[in-house]
């Protein structure tokens, strides 16, 4: 993928950090802004909606767009596949909009390689005894799954210092601010802003 006026943001944290929440709250504010729909092997959770979150795919229908090379990038997490499709991405970031992945560090390693300008952004809960409130108090999962799930987070956790921001979702709305203050300060870099405003730097005689 060539140089564009668009950004790409990773977002990346262990299951139940709030995520999720995060970002959609982050869509809402900022029309700019759209989430790079991933393809999971998973079945929907409550209130999940095929297109909406996710594409909900066969075991057999994900490989077969792996080996046709749809995928970015691709993963297994959680017993289960995820991958994010290459076509949306392109297609936005050559009309200059922003794209969001929710995306877990392996495959934040893959996309790096291929976009190594993207942002990268790990949400951390304020400590691991509220990360396990929060997965028992969303009753979605069995005591075996939050045990994995604790027990991947740890390990998950151990690559935050690969991003370059870190946002600790404490207090919802000021970890909201941060994601805001991200995404903006990113968008006035000189790249971003030569680009977009290429006849007004033409005009000041500026690259």
């Amino acid at each position: 993928m060539t140089t564009s006026a668009g950004n790409v943001y990773l977002i990346t944290a262990p299951s139940g950090a709030g995520k999720s929440s995060l970002v959609n709250a982050l869509l809402a504010r900022d029309a700019g802004l759209a989430l790079s729909i991933s393809y999971t092997t998973r079945a929907p959770r409550p209130g999940e909606t095929d297109g909406e979150h996710y594409h909900f795919v066969s075991e057999a229908q994900f490989f077969e767009m792996r080996d046709q090379n749809a995928f970015l990038e691709w993963a297994q997490v959680h017993d289960h596949f995820y991958g994010t499709p290459k076509k949306p991405l392109a297609d936005a970031l050559e009309f200059g909009r922003d794209m969001i992945l929710e995306i877990d560090w392996q495959g934040a390693r893959q996309v790096r390689q291929l976009l190594p300008d993207v942002v990268g952004v790990f949400i951390l809960p304020p400590s691991l005894e509220a990360l396990e409130d929060r997965l028992r108090n969303r009753g979605q999962d069995s005591e075996a799954v939050i045990a994995r799930r604790m027990q991947n987070a740890g390990e998950e956790i151990l690559h935050a210092p690969e991003f370059e921001f870190v946002v600790i979702n404490q207090e919802f709305d000021v970890a909201l601010q941060q994601l805001q203050a991200i995404v903006q300060s990113r968008r006035l870099r000189y790249a971003r802003q030569s680009l977009l405003h290429r006849t007004l730097f033409e005009s000041f005689k500026i690259r």
